[in-house]
Parts: C-alpha cells; sequence; structure tokens
C-alpha cells in the first residue's frame, strides 16, 4: 500500500541545506494502523507531506497503491490525492463560509461525482459520524468535536484507501479526542488502512504500530497493543 525506499527530502534555508527526510525506509501494508511519532524537526511532518502526495522526495522512491509517485506532476498528484488519500488535520481545515454537509461534498465536486449524488453521500457519512442534525450548520456554529467530525466525513467522501491524520486530536479535549480515536479505529477495523502522525504517546499506543523518526531517520519501528480509552 505504501512503500518508501531511502527517502530523503533536502530543503534550502538561505545558504544552508536542512535534510529533513535522510534515507527513510518503511512499507505500510493495506488494513494498518500506525502512528508515526518523533518530536519536533523529527521530520514527521515532512514524511506526512510525502505520504500524502503534498510534497515529493528529494531521493529514493514512494510507492502508493502500487503507483510510482516520484514520476507523477503537480495535477496528478492532486488527482491521486483525492481519488486515494482521505486527510484529517488537526485544526480541522474546514471552509468557514460552507456549512457541515457542503464541506464533506467538496471532494466530491473535484471528483466530478453528480450533485445529487454528492448531496446524498454527504448526508449518509454525516449520520455516521452521529452529525446528522447538524449538516446545516457551519463550523462556527459546531464544536471542535463536531468539526472534526465533519473532517471525518469529508475525508471519507471519496472513499479512499487510506486515511492520513495529521495530530487529529491536537485541538480537542482528552474525552472528545478519545472519541475522535475510537472512530479512526473503526475505520481501521473496516477495512481503512489509517496513519496517524503525532507527537502523543497516549495517541500512538491506541494504534498497532508505532514508527519513531529521529533526525530524519527513522529510530524504531514496533507493534504496540492498539489499547482502548
Amino acid at each position: 500500500m505504501i512503500e518508501l525506499q531511502n527517502v530523503k527530502k533536502r530543503y534550502k534555508m538561505g545558504d544552508t541545506i536542512v535534510m529533513a527526510l535522510d534515507g527513510v525506509s518503511i512499507t505500510i501494508n493495506e488494513g494498518e494502523f500506525v502512528a508515526i511519532v518523533g518530536p519536533s524537526g523529527s521530520g514527521k511532518s515532512t514524511l506526512m507531506n510525502v505520504i500524502g502526495c503534498l510534497d515529493v522526495a528529494s531521493d529514493g522512491s514512494y510507492v502508493l497503491n502500487q503507483i510510482p509517485i516520484g514520476k507523477y506532476h503537480q495535477d496528478e498528484l492532486a488527482d491521486i490525492r483525492n481519488q486515494q488519500i482521505g486527510f484529517i488535520f488537526q485544526q480541522f481545515n474546514l471552509l468557514p463560509n460552507f456549512t457541515a454537509i457542503e464541506n464533506v461534498m467538496m471532494p466530491m465536486t473535484y471528483a466530478r461525482m453528480s450533485p445529487s449524488k454528492r448531496e446524498e453521500k454527504a448526508k449518509l457519512l454525516l449520520h455516521q459520524v452521529g452529525l446528522g442534525d447538524r449538516m446545516y450548520h457551519k463550523p462556527t456554529e459546531l464544536s471542535g468535536g463536531q468539526q472534526q467530525r465533519v473532517s471525518i466525513a469529508r475525508a471519507l467522501a471519496n472513499d479512499p484507501a487510506i486515511i492520513l491524520a495529521d495530530e487529529p486530536t491536537g485541538a480537542l479535549d482528552t474525552k472528545t479526542g478519545s472519541e475522535v480515536l475510537t472512530m479512526l479505529k473503526e475505520l481501521n477495523q473496516s477495512g481503512k488502512t489509517v496513519v496517524i502522525i503525532t507527537h502523543d504517546m497516549e495517541v500512538a499506543l491506541r494504534t498497532n504500530r508505532m514508527i519513531t523518526l529521529k533526525d530524519g531517520k527513522v529510530d524504531s519501528d514496533v507493534k504496540v497493543g492498539g489499547k482502548d480509552a
């Protein structure tokens, strides 16, 4: 599903070359529930961007669901993101002037789904995340937990194979964050490959595998218990 071999990512900052990723090799199989952890500056955000096709590696290879990403252009990468990956962000990234249902329909618009099918599917997804009675509310009228549920519904809009969650509980209180993690675990149990980027060990320990980055390299890759809240 996700295969990176000796991936490196360099950034130029003034006269300095920063090696954000320095020879990362990992394989994530279909149906896994994985946390990528590490301190600030470890390279986990850069790795998320590479996995999510938001950025491309400077060196090495990345194959996503048998697609060699390094050979794709920006427009093609946008199509892959829309079709293959569902994103969940710490700050939700909802469009503020759009209602919940309009936010969920947006990825389907880019996928050229008919208006009637978009609305039907968005309603179904919002019911699934427990927001059937809030679908016509704008983000400012929703709590943080409700906004994250909208973003989960949006991530599922085009039935992606992979859910990529960047600090999905970082802006939430403990109880609400636990509820969101439970939803992600249930998505994994339904067959989705779920990858969480986090600095929170409590979050990581609720997955089944923890990959730790340090200074742009894989420091450890271990199975964990996937403990309940």
